[in-house]
């Protein structure tokens, strides 16, 4: 699983870096998973008014994360889709 999170101007300033400090400690912490997902930055996602936009392998949903939902959104929307 590929998560790709937005970091351009918008998101930046909506905290990307955030999110994806905390993904990455996420990840590190779980010893099941991590391994099975790789985390990326894009420069645009099209969802600027939304961001922070992730998005899931080439799905074409894009999730709005908040650096205060991070792990809610680990937990419910990534491992739904292991």
């Amino acid at each position: 699983m590929e998560i790709k999170v937005c970091i351009g101007s918008a998101c930046h300033l909506k905290g990307s870096y955030s999110v994806i400090t905390k993904l990455q400690d996420i990840l590190e912490e779980d010893e099941v998973n991590g391994d099975k997902i790789e985390l990326s930055s894009v420069f645009c996602l099209s969802n600027c008014q939304n961001g922070v936009s992730v998005q899931i392998d080439d799905k074409p949903e894009i999730y709005s994360v908040a650096p205060e939902t991070v792990k809610d959104f680990y937990n419910n929307v990534i491992l739904s889709k292991l």
